[in-house]
């Protein structure tokens, strides 16, 4: 069945082995996706969409919000913006391109077209992030798990080492069940900050055996080296979809964008799913002010700012002696360090972690957060790299409560 929306096409599929008709759930594919108003005619005196013509009732109107036209529905299709993102991240068009709101929406959405509730599944390598077992719960989805390797014997991070992906596992669970229709990736991965070399996704999106789609989560790349991210390979793998955002390195958490981006076709269905006016206008302003070429500039240097604080935020505690070395790759905004015991084993210390989060946070004004009960990370707080005088602050008050606890 073709994809509605989608101009017929007679080139090549790479690889060979992938059929996205045969990954898109049947219901999905037929699907007569909702038409607004603002599909047919965006100018004129619009009388079509029951809008109300006085206007917006806010009395005081903030300035960021002057330029956006809000008793209108938004434009449903923002190519303006998406134009924007495919020239930035070096992607054909706009047809590679799909907005959600943030990229909590586009993974929803992403098993909500692949995978059948109650039969099919995804699979994760904890540990990552929270939300793709909670959106797999939502939608009654079953998730199969192969750990990262958590060992720290062959280094941080890379192919091997400590956080890196277990190629041959993750190949052996698809053996072993074909109905997992997703791979979750994250890249720089959340809590791990590491990266997951290309060139081990691009042998998962190789294996003949997984006939579904690998999805790289990239929420963090904007601090790791241009040629960390998978989206090199979305013009060879029609198997592959980038998920990124806005929240991290543009700094814009608030506003609540997410990126997918992949080859047309995918990009396409999840068009014809989503809700029709998902982008709002206030929303759409920022975010084609965010991919001005000023602003970008400025998402650059800030986050060259935080790449060198995160730099001095770890030597600063590698002299802490009740601190072990960073685990991870430490390519993203925050940093993972483990709390040892107290009684000079050396080995981390997960009760005493909880403790001192907690009175960092309630009795110091600083929050951090716990991730001593995740995989590998025994003992372990993340802590987002801050301005200058929040990481002082940090390293004052964390010596204070380690000397207490």
């Amino acid at each position: 069945m073709p994809i509605l929306g989608l101009a017929p096409s007679s080139a090549p599929i790479r690889p060979a082995h992938f059929d996205i008709e045969a990954i898109i759930r049947p219901n999905i594919l037929s699907l007569q996706p909702y038409r607004c108003a603002r599909d047919d005619y965006k100018e004129g005196i619009l009388l079509d969409a029951n809008e109300n013509a006085l206007g917006p009732s806010i009395t005081d109107l903030p300035p960021d919000l002057e330029e956006a036209v809000l008793n209108r529905y938004p434009d449903p299709s923002n190519d303006h913006i998406k134009a924007k993102i495919a020239a930035l991240r070096g992607l054909p068009g706009v047809d590679h391109v799909f907005l959600g709101v943030g990229s909590d929406e586009v993974i929803d959405l992403l098993m909500r077209i692949c995978v059948t509730p109650g039969k099919e599944k995804i699979l994760i390598t904890p540990p990552t992030y929270g939300m793709y077992s909670v959106s797999a719960q939502v939608n009654d989805v079953g998730v199969v798990k192969v750990p990262l390797e958590v060992s720290g014997d062959a280094g941080e991070g890379g192919l091997k080492g400590r956080f890196s992906l277990k190629v041959d596992e993750v190949k052996k669970a698809v053996d072993a069940d074909p109905s997992i229709k997703l791979i979750f990736l994250c890249s720089p991965g959340n809590p791990t900050g590491t990266t997951i070399p290309v060139d081990a996704v691009r042998t998962i999106l190789d294996y003949p055996n997984f006939k579904g789609i690998v999805i790289v989560d990239e929420a963090y790349i904007d601090f790791a080296e241009d040629d960390d991210s998978a989206v090199s390979l979305i013009k060879d793998y029609a198997n592959v979809c980038v998920v990124q955002t806005v929240s991290k390195g543009f700094g814009l958490a608030g506003i609540r964008l997410g990126i997918a981006l992949a080859q047309p076709p995918l990009m396409q269905v999840l068009s014809n799913t989503k809700a029709p006016y998902n982008i709002s206008a206030p929303t759409a302003n920022l975010a084609l002010a965010a991919f001005s070429s000023s602003s970008i500039s400025s998402m650059k240097a800030k986050a060259a700012t935080l790449v060198a604080s995160r730099t001095k935020l770890l030597q600063s505690l590698s002299t802490f002696p009740d601190l072990g070395p960073p685990l991870g790759g430490n390519v993203a905004n925050f940093v993972m360090i483990p709390i040892l015991a107290k009684d000079g084993s050396g080995q981390p210390d997960s009760a005493r972690a909880q403790k001192v989060y907690k009175a960092l946070a309630e009795e110091n004004g600083v929050v951090v957060r716990y991730r001593g009960n995740e995989l590998g990370c025994a003992g372990c707080l993340r802590i987002t790299i801050g301005s200058e005088q929040e990481n002082a602050v940090v390293l004052e008050k964390l010596s204070a409560v380690l000397k207490e606890l």
